[in-house]
C-alpha cells in the first residue's frame, strides 16, 4: 500500500521492485503492521562473494548427519511465515501485507524463489530472494533448527554457482552473514557489480540439469 499524504508515492507493483532492484534499492517495511513502505539504499552493501563462501567443517557435518532435505520453490507461504515471525533471533519483522502481495505476485512469476530446509515433512528454516539477471538479491532467512538457514544458504550459493550468477546481494551484513563469508562494499563498489551481474542471465534451475548428470543429492 502507498500513503495518499505523499505527492512522491506510488504503487508498489512487481514491475517497480524489478527497476528499484535493478537501480540498487529495495523497500522495506517499518514492521509488519505498517501496509507502507520505505526504500533503501545503504551506504555499505552486504554481498556474499560466491568464490569466498565458507561452510565450516562443523556446518557441513551437521548437514551429512542431520537428514535434512533441500526443496525450492514448494512452500513459499511456509518461507514467508518463518522469515516473518518474531522469535529469540528476530524481536520484529519488516515483511508486511503489502511486500507479502507483491512479492508473492513476483513468486508467481519465477522471479522470486525460496531455498527450503526439510526435516521430514517439517520446514526446519529457508530463506527467499529475486532472482534477475546475473544476480540473486536475498530477503531474508529463518531456522527452526540449529544451522539450517545456513544449510539453506550452502544450497543457494552452490545453485547460483551452477547457474553462473554473479552476485549474490544479502543487503546488509550480520555476524551470522559474515561467518559465512559475507563482506560490506561500498554503495559505489556494489552498484559496479550490479551492472555487470545485469548484464548476464543466470539459470535457477540448471542445479537439477547437473543433479541429473552427476546423480548428486540435493
Amino acid at each position: 500500500m502507498t500513503d495518499p499524504q505523499d505527492p512522491f508515492d506510488i504503487e508498489l507493483t512487481p514491475e517497480l521492485i524489478i527497476r528499484a532492484y535493478c537501480s540498487g534499492i529495495f523497500p522495506m517495511a517499518e514492521d509488519a503492521t505498517d501496509e507502507n513502505v520505505f526504500w533503501v539504499s545503504p551506504e555499505e552493501r552486504g554481498i556474499i562473494p560466491l568464490e569466498k563462501f565458507h561452510a565450516s567443517k562443523s556446518l557441513r557435518r551437521t548437514m551429512r548427519k542431520s537428514g535434512w532435505t533441500i526443496r525450492v520453490d514448494s512452500d513459499w507461504d511456509g518461507i514467508l511465515n518463518g522469515c516473518s515471525t518474531v522469535g529469540k533471533d528476530r524481536h520484529s519483522t519488516w515483511i508486511n501485507s503489502t511486500i507479502r502481495s507483491v512479492y508473492g505476485e513476483l513468486f508467481e512469476r519465477g522471479i522470486a524463489h525460496t531455498v527450503e530446509v526439510w526435516d521430514g515433512e517439517q520446514l526446519v528454516g529457508g530463506l527467499y530472494g529475486l532472482a534477475i539477471g546475473g544476480a540473486f538479491f536475498g530477503e531474508s532467512m529463518f531456522h527452526r533448527q540449529t544451522d539450517a538457514s545456513k544449510a539453506a544458504m550452502a544450497h543457494l550459493v552452490e545453485r547460483l554457482r551452477a547457474g553462473n550468477f554473479v552476485l549474490l546481494d544479502t543487503q546488509f551484513l550480520t555476524p551470522h552473514l559474515a561467518s559465512l563469508g559475507g563482506i560490506e562494499i561500498p554503495r559505489e563498489d556494489y552498484e559496479e557489480r550490479l551492472a555487470k551481474s545485469l548484464e548476464h542471465m543466470g539459470d535457477w534451475w540448471a542445479w537439477e540439469e547437473i543433479d541429473e548428470q552427476t546423480d548428486r543429492p540435493a
